[in-house]
């Protein structure tokens, strides 16, 4: 049998965020809670009080929690349920990246469902929620598509990433002018994140005929504009496809799982303090070469939709997909970003190795390769990005 789940609405446009009144009414909601990034609310931002504006002319109350900075834990979790029960919120408003969606998602389902723990989320026949709404500002996470939210429990240490039909947002709002200024470093990195979900989904053995729909598009629309977006941080017409990549890729995943790449690079950004979108991005060319063999037809078709001329031997068309990320990897500045930010030691990242083949292979994303990994094989991957950053 297949399942497969999306937003019920997706808002695509510049300045659809104007609009957020609008969404916020369609839900039946008088009292959204705003979850928004920290950085967001800087004086020299602003967007909650642009946000809330939007909604109190309409004559709803409103509340905010912004703390949020880096990746999101279970305290901030705990903080945000507290305002959402003292203000008696209706509704979720989530507004920034990843780690701000991911916080909705858990406020929203925890906030109705007190007595439950985040990580026994994907053991429940039925949850009910706070209405939800996603409004990303970067283009990479997906997660304003995602039936997952990814929850770091601060008492254990432990990244919960439960998944969930009721994780899904009922609106995501698609708004390019909210990706204007995110420079051309983390546009590449979270552009890659974008492209990696899409890949692995097509390739994943969970795949299925609607995922690959999505993944396809997805591949396509990233080839052809991540560069771009990258290059002109004005172009809007590139934010634009960017941020519909994004959550296509988003709606591929969630429903058909990532892979190893996403399982070595969640280690990479727990023991080396990566951005998820380049530690992903890093590993995966070596990923690839792992079960190119296995999904031969799949990275064929990979290369294709990155622009590779379709009349190729299968084999020479598979191949080709690795040298199209491995190029693409070096125009981004994918490797020497890492290199001069974040693994400039070798020898500790060579030690290091065995303690992230065990993160990695204790993840999801797994089971789903064509071809499962052994521990060798994890650290295999490993051992062949140290050796590119050697080079």
């Amino acid at each position: 049998m297949l399942s497969f789940y999306t937003p019920e609405r997706v808002e695509v446009g510049f300045n659809s965020l104007n609009n957020i009144a609008d969404f916020v009414k369609a839900l039946g909601c008088q009292k959204p809670l705003i979850v928004m990034d920290a950085f967001l609310t800087s004086p020299q931002i602003g967007l909650d009080r642009k946000v809330k504006e939007l909604l109190v002319a309409r004559g709803m109350a409103v509340a905010t929690y912004s703390g949020i900075t880096g990746e999101p834990t279970s305290g901030h979790v705990h903080e945000g349920l507290k305002v959402a029960s003292d203000f008696g919120s209706d509704c979720i408003v989530a507004i920034g990246g990843g780690s701000s969606i991911d916080t909705a998602k858990a406020i929203a389902v925890l906030a109705v469902n007190p007595n439950l723990s985040f990580a026994s989320i994907s053991n429940q026949q039925k949850l009910d929620r706070l209405r939800l709404i996603a409004v990303p500002t970067t283009s990479g996470t997906g997660s304003e598509a995602t039936r997952v939210s990814v929850i770091t429990n601060v008492e254990t240490g432990i990244k919960e990433n439960p998944g969930h039909p009721a994780l899904v947002p009922d609106i995501a709002v698609l708004d390019p002018q909210l990706t204007l200024s995110l420079p051309p470093n983390l546009t590449a990195f979270t552009g890659m994140d974008a492209l990696t979900h899409a890949m692995e989904a097509y390739v994943s053995n969970k795949a299925n005929s609607l995922t690959d729909l999505y993944a396809h598009e997805a591949m396509k629309m990233a080839g052809q504009w991540l560069e771009k977006a990258v290059a002109d941080g004005t172009d809007v017409e590139a934010r634009e496809k960017m941020a519909l990549a994004s959550c296509l890729a988003g709606v591929a995943f969630s429903n058909a799982s990532t892979n190893l790449a996403h399982a070595g690079g969640r280690a990479l950004g727990t023991y080396f303090h990566v951005p998820h979108g380049l530690s992903v991005a890093l590993l995966l060319p070596f990923v690839m070469e792992f079960g190119l063999e296995a999904a031969e037809d799949r990275y064929a078709d990979v290369a294709v939709a990155l622009g590779a001329a379709p009349g190729r031997p299968r084999n020479i068309l598979a191949n080709q997909a690795v040298e199209i990320i491995y190029n693409l990897n070096d125009r981004l500045n994918i490797w020497y970003e890492a290199k001069i930010k974040y693994i400039q030691d070798l020898a500790a990242f060579r030690q290091f190795i065995p303690v992230m083949v065990k993160s990695a292979l204790s993840g999801n994303g797994i089971l789903t390769n064509r071809k499962t990994p052994t521990e060798a094989d994890v650290a295999q991957v490993f051992e062949k990005l140290a050796a590119k950053l050697d080079g």
